[in-house]
């Protein structure tokens, strides 16, 4: 593979990310030229900051607010002026965009968004929904789009599409498709945009003139943000500026840019200059979404649209060393912001605890066992069962929880495990396994001083022995207590920790378990329990099964295996998006690259690699253990169970997505370590 290979691989077509912007320029009323000539400027701005594709506000070169001055051919005649002097400019420029204008055709006005690219204007869209209440009188200067009989209108004496049958799609980009409606149309029940979506429209954009009331801004936001969910797409919305007449409204400039859902950027309003909202769309993940939701196209296409085709221009421009420009955590799966993670972390109880109280009332069992060792994960798993049982009213006492120190159990981590199961109240026993394993090696003609994965292996199958046994004598079964990051990376033993009656930890990845233990402690539990919780969560990661060397651990997980952290974002961008490695490398040098990321987590391309190698590695290799998973709650969008969401055979090879990272390290001349 050659570097101009790699390079194109990390380009923004590869990658699927849009960089745009919804811009709200300064204004003044009727003012074409200064109009044309601010919004020229706005997008030489945006492209200057890297973006493809802009949409500025509904009636943007005129005003909205000029009332009965749009009955005057002077401000028509300069308006299409205007628009062919930003068509010009754009092609100079290097950016398509949308802008707002009034359109006279056959004897009538319109409303109308102007779709210029490549210094042409390339199709004219009328607005659907004509607002006539309280302060929007609409109806009095234009017509509503379905009074439209031209299917074309003259332009400079070319012939431009009108309609609002019109997509966009950009040859250099297929994922990139783009709907377009003004302002009234999102607010409407059955916004035009619906039909575009279901169309293949990836990205709607708004041209809007929405004034200011008391609350409005919210139900604005949040009606933004669920049209992109409910068209799984980007929604782009360019509201008018404060320039705009304030004779009875105030206009405030409100540009918002949300995908799926999720709120990528907004401006700051009542500002009288220039203000953008900027953004990268990820136009794999719609695709993938899409993909996902059998029912997205489930309504059909009544509709039929003219598609026109464009270029942005620079899809293929190299942007791995550009910063991206839109949310990325180090931890996909666990919120920044305090208090969402709390909500997250009490979601996630309720959802574990509860499912782990209907298995007990189905199967009638009043008593579990379950095995402590001090760690983080058995912890979380102790915690559920206990909320369980106070669900459905048991005494904890059912609880059976049974420590099983071995060749490589810690003081810290077994007293650690007495003194939670003392403080929550449950029933606790110690069972030491150095006996019965030592038979085992006998009895197999294992050498004790072979510390392979037979030695650890049979640690861990004796524990669960101990488990399954103990469950039969008091009637119960066994909470198993391993979670979703060793389930995706096969750090669990056959038949062994991997195998219980009822997984609850099954969906919860390792970087969360230690925000719920820790949650627990500030807000379930209090006291002797909280204390316990604080010192097991600032406890290291470790199966414990090698023998300690004066009395210190020989083994954490992570340098085994690698940095969950890292492990966690792979698996998320890896089975919630379907990302390829190169997409996965470029998000993860992103967030990982600088030491003053938000958690401190710091790694280089050839730590990102070596482990984005060994996590598909361990991933494809260990699906068997999956697919003879035990039963246990999904709780966030990525789960691995083959029951529901991944099913994939255990005999599949990785050497599609190993290869792709071998090929970067080799493309880019990155060093293996």
């Amino acid at each position: 593979m050659t570097m101009t290979h790699a390079a194109n691989w990390f380009s923004s077509a590869a990658l699927g990310l849009l960089r745009v912007a919804a811009i709200s320029p300064t204004l003044r009323v009727a003012d074409v030229g200064f109009n044309t000539r601010a919004t020229i400027a706005a997008l030489e701005a945006a492209r200057g900051q890297g973006c493809a594709l802009a949409v500025c506000p509904e009636l943007g070169l005129t005003g909205y607010t000029c009332g009965d001055l749009f009955r005057q051919s002077s401000l028509m005649e300069a308006a299409q002026a205007g628009l062919l002097e930003i068509a010009e400019a754009v092609g100079r420029i290097g950016i398509s965009a949308v802008v707002g204008l009034p359109v006279p055709v056959d004897g009538r006005v319109f409303n109308c968004a102007a779709f210029v690219s490549s210094g042409r204007v390339l199709g004219l869209v009328p607005k659907t929904y004509l607002p006539n209440y309280n302060e929007f009188y609409e109806q009095r200067w234009f017509s509503p789009a379905r009074f439209a009989t031209a299917q074309h209108v003259t332009l400079d004496g070319q012939p431009v599409p009108f309609g609002t049958d019109l997509l966009f799609a950009a040859e250099d980009m297929p994922d990139c498709v783009i709907g377009i409606e003004i302002c009234e149309d999102l607010w409407a029940v059955e916004p035009p945009s619906g039909a575009m979506a279901r169309a293949g429209a990836t990205v709607l954009l708004n041209l809007s003139a929405s004034p200011e009331q008391l609350g409005k801004v919210d139900y604005r936001r949040e009606l933004v943000r669920q049209q992109s969910a409910r068209c799984i797409a980007a929604y782009l919305y360019a509201g008018s500026g404060s320039g705009e007449s304030t004779t009875d409204v105030v206009y405030s400039g409100h540009a918002l840019v949300s995908e799926n859902g999720n709120l990528l950027a907004e401006t700051e309003r009542f500002h009288f200059d220039t203000q953008a909202a900027i953004a990268d769309l990820d136009l794999q993940r719609l695709r993938h979404d899409r993909w996902l939701n059998t029912t997205y196209f489930a309504a059909g296409g009544a509709h039929a649209f003219r598609t026109l085709s464009f270029r942005l221009g620079d899809a293929h421009a190299d942007i791995l060393q550009r910063e991206l420009r839109r949310p990325l955590t180090q931890t996909p799966f666990v919120p920044s912001d305090r208090a969402a993670r709390a909500k997250h972390c009490r979601e996630i109880f309720a959802i574990q605890s509860t499912g782990l109280a209907k298995r007990l009332a189905h199967t009638g069992a009043r008593k579990v066992t379950i095995g402590v060792s001090g760690g983080l994960d058995s912890t979380l798993a102790l915690l559920v069962a206990a909320r369980a049982f106070d669900k459905l009213g048991l005494p904890r006492e059912g609880i059976v929880g049974i420590t099983m120190p071995g060749f490589g159990t810690t003081r810290r981590t077994r007293s650690n495990a007495w003194a939670l199961m003392q403080a929550l109240g449950v029933t606790a026993r110690e069972v030491p396994i150095h006996a019965a394993v030592g038979q085992h090696f006998a009895d197999i003609g294992h050498d004790p001083n072979r510390h392979d994965v037979t030695y650890e292996n049979a640690q861990a199958r004796e524990r669960t022995q101990i488990l399954m046994d103990v469950a039969n004598q008091i009637g119960g079964f066994v909470v198993g207590t391993g979670d979703l990051s060793e389930l995706a990376l096969g750090w669990a033993t056959f038949n062994g920790d991997h195998m219980s009656m009822y997984h609850v930890n099954a969906g919860v990845p390792k970087t969360l378990v230690r925000y719920l233990v820790d949650w627990c402690a500030d807000e379930e539990f209090a006291g002797e329990t909280s204390r316990v919780l604080r010192d097991i969560s600032a406890s290291p990661i470790t199966p414990e099964l090698l023998p300690l060397k004066d009395g210190h651990l020989q083994q954490e997980t992570e340098a085994t295996i690698g940095p969950y952290v890292l492990h966690d974002f792979f698996l998320f961008y890896h089975v919630r998006y379907g990302y390829p490695p190169r997409k996965v490398f470029y998000l993860a040098r992103q967030a990982f690259k600088g030491a003053d990321d938000q958690l401190g987590h710091t790694y280089d391309d050839a730590e990102i690699l070596k482990w984005l190698d060994v996590f598909y590695t361990r991933f494809f290799a260990q699906q068997f253990k999956r697919n003879a998973m035990p039963d246990g709650p999904k709780v966030g969008s990525v789960a691995l169970s083959p029951r529901g969401d991944w099913r994939m055979p255990s005999d599949a090879q990785s050497a599609l997505w190993r290869d792709e990272v071998a090929a970067i390290r080799q493309a880019l001349a990155i060093p293996e370590v």
